[in-house]
């Protein structure tokens, strides 16, 4: 015989899917979960296959993510990572204000302070949902929509590529607020951006303008959101048309005086408009849909694997020290960010705190309650 019909084979597609749609929502907080038809050049859809929009939703609190979300985010990677007729995940969220800020605060001081065996079990899901993104069997696209900060910088680098609305800001926040940023910042971070400026980045909590980062390499690119009469007009905060100023490079630096003043007055008023990013974004997914997928993702997975190779050493351990840190300097940075409404502060006095520690004074309530903010009224 000289086929292989006599042999026997099933017919059908298998599901693959671990959950159904119990971890999407459409209402906030929550993620949800959209296939949408590849878009030609021309801007028409092609048939039959698609890209996963994975989104953050929860933008009065900035996106930032309660432990329900991190399970849609989990559930959201795994299937567009299982549906062949996916070509690539767009991670992105709702709003235009931003795309994360991270850990809902919130939840972190009100149920998650001085319960660390609750947040190790909490980190157990975070780091899930890195790994989800990480081993994603489709590129990664981050969609940023706005502020990308502390664990949101830290899934946003998990992501293949970044393509961001030039109005995003991105940086850390866990040394100011109560916790290291152990959740990828300082294991991507130094891949992506020399040295010195991934450490001062990591532990400085500044914050740095998408031009910036596009000029460091950290993503991949920025474009404009605001449109006018006369057009699209690029981030007026930013310094954009010049690069060099008295010897220093300004390009991507924020305005100062006056004219920072008048941008973040224009800003907060202006109308903003995704065209020019979702076209970014189609133009990415196009560029997948033309490449053989197997090769695609081994190419992808090889990139991967050395951001994967330093997360895969500490998560483990970072897992632990961040449990144990719920009873101590996080219980008083997230209790007092979550208080700022109160005491009219989000940080607590770092001077008395470590001046009580230079006395060896044992943390107290008494140590607590004078280094955090008082109500006002």
């Amino acid at each position: 015989m000289s086929d292989l019909s006599w042999l026997p084979r099933e017919s059908g597609i298998k599901n693959h899917h671990l959950w159904s749609e119990e971890h999407f929502s459409s209402e906030a907080p929550g993620v949800m979960f959209e296939k949408r038809p590849i878009l030609d050049p021309s801007g028409n859809p092609v048939d039959g296959l698609y890209s996963a929009w994975i989104i953050l939703n929860n933008p009065k609190q900035y996106n930032s993510y309660t432990t329900e979300m991190v399970k849609g985010v989990i559930a959201g990677f795994h299937r567009a990572s299982a549906d062949s007729s996916v070509v690539a995940a767009v991670f992105t969220a709702m709003g235009d204000k931003a795309f994360c800020t991270g850990g809902n605060t919130k939840e972190y001081a009100e149920y998650y302070a001085k319960r660390p065996n609750e947040y190790g079990l909490y980190m157990d899901l975070f780091n899930a949902m890195v790994d989800g993104i990480l081993g994603c069997k489709k590129p990664t696209i981050c969609r940023v929509n706005g502020m990308r900060v502390a664990g949101g910088q830290e899934i946003g680098m998990a992501c293949d590529l970044t393509l961001s609305s030039d109005l995003a800001i991105f940086g850390q926040a866990g040394p100011r607020h109560g916790s290291a940023p152990d959740g990828g910042s300082s294991d991507f971070l130094p891949w992506m951006l020399p040295m010195e400026l991934a450490m001062w980045n990591c532990v400085s909590c500044e914050m740095w303008s998408a031009y910036k980062m596009q000029r460091l390499g950290l993503i991949s690119k920025c474009v404009p959101v605001i449109k006018d009469a006369d057009g699209w007009v690029r981030n007026p905060a930013i310094q954009t048309d010049r690069y060099v100023a008295d010897g220093e490079i300004v390009y991507g630096e924020y305005k100062t005086g006056d004219a920072a003043k008048q941008a973040r007055a224009y800003v907060k008023t202006a109308k903003t408009d995704f065209e020019r990013l979702d076209n970014e974004v189609n133009r990415i997914l196009w560029t997948y849909t033309n490449l053989f997928p197997g090769c695609l993702i081994k190419s992808v997975e090889g990139i991967r694997l050395k951001k994967k190779f330093f997360w895969d050493q500490a998560k483990v351990i970072n897992r632990h020290w961040l449990a144990a840190n719920m009873n101590g300097e996080a219980f008083l940075g997230f209790n007092a960010f979550n208080t700022k409404k109160i005491t009219g502060k989000d940080t607590i006095d770092f001077i008395e705190y470590r001046r009580r520690q230079a006395a060896g004074d044992a943390f107290d309530v008494e140590f607590m309650a004078a280094v955090l903010g008082r109500p006002t009224t």
